[in-house]
């Protein structure tokens, strides 16, 4: 139980973005408070659970410093690392690339960055969720109040903070997806064309198993629901299925503003999803390691609060505008018939194709 009620700092939301900024903001000498309305931080669920490696992040964010500082992920939180990324047509032939990426055990990744941050100072409330956000005072369903200088809101897209202080909109894609006992090999697989209009289905192999899903966009599934576009793609993998999930992936890339007087948004509540691969949990600590050095600054350099979106542009700035511009193109080429996605995906369109997937401009090559 937690007995204090006044803190520098006020973060809601607990996964990867709400404790990467608690613990940049505790590692600074900053008194933060989480508050999460699960039990278990981590816990359900709700993502494909895939993330580059360190390597292939410095690769895809080049102007990000001290990816190993930022991301560090215990090897009880890895399930598999992967060696190939397979993009695949509706004909199943696929454009193959090499991509160092970690399946992670979500949960335990999860609860790590919480324990992380806590060995750095941060406090955590669980089990409590927001009612009310104002000025400097939270407010929690069940009437009690905890008050702080700043307010991060990191719940994801439906974040109190957000709803209440933004007028925001965006294109938020909903994906269902299971967990498959087998043996699936060690490649990554996203799969597009009709069977996931406006999105991709993926396949991600797992330690015994595989995270399976299907997102699309619903203005372009002509009246067919998630289920059953889901149903289809996951029936081709077998029928061992041992856990379903659902939720959604803000697409449309980060907002126009992060911060409003004393209140930040970060991570999904921020927009800080690649919309041209879906990317979000280490994009997301990256926008919280930002946003937990402007707040220690703020405080200590009385240094404006809006230098976390100066250098937010200033590390991601052109990942995102890519990322964005990709997504729009993709999402075009993505709707026309099958047989002629087939004929886009070969080999003289391959090197296109990838710059695409990684936020690079796609008419360059190097």
């Amino acid at each position: 139980m937690v007995e204090r009620i006044d803190w520098d700092v006020i973060v809601i939301g607990g996964g990867p973005a709400g404790s990467t900024v608690a613990r940049y903001v505790a590692e600074g000498g900053k008194d933060v408070l989480v508050i999460d309305g699960r039990e278990s931080i981590g816990s359900p669920l709700q993502c494909g659970e895939l993330v580059p490696s360190n390597d292939e992040m410095r690769r895809l964010c080049p102007d990000v410093p001290d990816i190993d500082d930022l991301l560090q992920t215990p090897e009880a939180a890895i399930s598999l690392r992967t060696s190939e990324m397979h993009l695949v047509p509706p004909s199943g032939r696929p454009l193959r690339y090499p991509f160092e990426g970690l399946m992670l055990d979500r949960v335990a990744h999860d609860e790590w960055l919480v324990d992380l941050a806590k060995s750095k100072g941060a406090n955590y409330l669980t089990n409590a969720r927001v009612e009310s956000v104002d000025s400097e005072t939270v407010t929690l369903r069940d009437g009690r109040e905890y008050s702080a200088r700043i307010i991060v809101g990191a719940g994801g897209h439906n974040d109190p903070l957000r709803r209440s202080h933004w007028e925001e909109s965006g294109l938020k894609i909903p994906i269902k997806f299971v967990l498959m006992d087998g043996d699936f090999g060690d490649a990554v697989e996203l799969h597009f064309g009709s069977m996931a209009p406006g999105g991709y289905a993926w396949m991600f192999p797992k330690q015994g198993g595989a995270n399976i899903g299907v997102g699309i966009q619903n203005k372009y599934a002509k009246d067919r629901s998630l289920n059953l576009f889901a149903d289809e793609f996951i029936s081709r993998y077998g029928e061992d299925i041992t856990f379903r999930g659902a939720g959604s992936l803000p697409m449309s890339g980060t907002i126009d503003c992060f911060v409003k007087d004393n209140h930040l948004l970060v991570g999904d509540s921020a927009g800080m999803v690649l919309p041209s691969n879906g990317a979000g949990i280490t994009i997301a600590m990256i926008g919280g390691r930002i946003a937990g050095k402007a707040i220690v600054s703020y405080f200590e350099n009385d240094v404006s609060l809006h230098e976390y979106e100066v250098e937010w542009k200033r590390q991601m700035g052109a990942v995102m505008r890519n990322s964005k511009r990709s997504f729009r193109i993709g999402s075009w080429i993505m709707l026309l018939p099958d047989w002629v996605l087939n004929l886009a995906f070969n080999p003289l369109t391959k090197p296109f194709v990838w710059r695409f997937v990684t936020c690079r401009k796609p008419f360059i090559i190097f």
